[in-house]
């Protein structure tokens, strides 16, 4: 392989902060160096391509054309290393496997499961990172994120489909016996719309499909989260508008009830196993992602 004749690695960095913040004060105080020591590197990166990557102004900078070209693969570049070196640092660390996942998945539907994996791969350790957004993966800190998601393009990232979730109204047996009654969807007037708030336009969705887009119930609490709106909605409290496989259980124990089975929406956005790429092949993430779409393939609230 042919030498990589590249300039110094401090200048590059020193040069990517700068360029990051747009400040050499900034970029100093990240990297812990003098203002004066950015400048003399930022100068030497100029000298080493023969061209000015910054327009110095009275109190701030600029880039040029050339520093924008060059910005982007320089923080690409440095985002990579920090992704290679965090990768490594967890399994040094650790050895588990991190799996990132909403909070109300992982206490609903994963963690009543999880047993079964760990009995199959006693030398597989699951460490379970939740999140109050079902959409967010960083593979940085996680080996696989158990997400929702309407684009499943995010570069560099290898998505496996999981499932496509229905939304159903839901409320405890309590509410239908007593207090105002709910024999159609119209009645929802009477009572609290349990709201989780990141996940507002659910009731919207399933509204339409009632055909009563602009109805509003009582003023109720908002959640963010489905697993306290679950069990807000499990305590009396009012109704929900979930994800079905969320409340399987509730519903099958008589926990909840649908007050309204016949109207089912699918939910805009499906679920996905994520990982780097380049890890997609790994014996343990290969194990895990086995097990969990024969566990997706197993439940009965998946099927159409």
């Amino acid at each position: 392989m042919a030498k990589r004749n590249l300039p110094s690695l401090k200048s590059l960095q020193a040069f990517e902060a700068a360029a990051r913040h747009l400040s050499f004060r900034v970029a100093a105080e990240e990297l812990s160096l003098t203002q004066s020591a950015i400048s003399h590197q930022v100068a030497a990166l100029e000298e080493r391509l023969g061209t000015d990557l910054f327009r110095r102004a009275a109190r701030r900078v600029e880039l040029t054309e050339a520093g924008a070209q060059l910005y982007p693969y320089l923080r690409d570049g440095f985002d990579r290393l920090a992704q290679g070196v965090g990768l490594v640092d967890r399994v040094r660390i650790s050895g588990d496997l991190v799996v990132q996942v909403y909070v109300t998945v992982a206490v609903r539907w994963l963690l009543p499961r999880l047993h079964q994996f760990q009995a199959g791969h006693p030398d597989i350790l699951v460490r379970l990172s939740t999140s109050q957004l079902d959409w967010e993966f960083d593979p940085t800190t996680g080996d696989l994120g158990l997400i929702c998601t309407r684009a499943a393009n995010r570069p560099g990232l290898h998505y496996t489909h999981l499932f496509d979730a229905r939304l159903v109204a839901v409320c405890a047996p309590v509410v239908l016996q007593g207090g105002p009654g709910l024999r159609q969807p119209a009645d929802l007037v009477n009572h609290a719309m349990l709201q989780v708030y990141t996940a507002a336009e659910d009731w919207h969705d399933w509204l339409e499909a009632a055909g009563l887009p602009t109805l509003k119930g009582r003023a109720a609490p908002k959640f963010d989260s489905y697993l306290l709106a679950i069990e807000a909605a499990v305590e009396g409290q009012g109704v929900a508008v979930v994800p079905e496989f969320m409340v399987s259980t509730d519903l099958k124990l008589g926990r909840l009830v649908k007050p309204f089975p016949e109207i089912e929406v699918r939910h805009g956005a499906s679920w996905y196993l994520a990982c780097l790429e380049e890890r997609a092949a790994e014996p343990r993430i290969q194990h895990f992602r086995d097990w969990l779409t024969a566990e997706v393939a197993r439940d009965p609230a998946f099927r159409a």
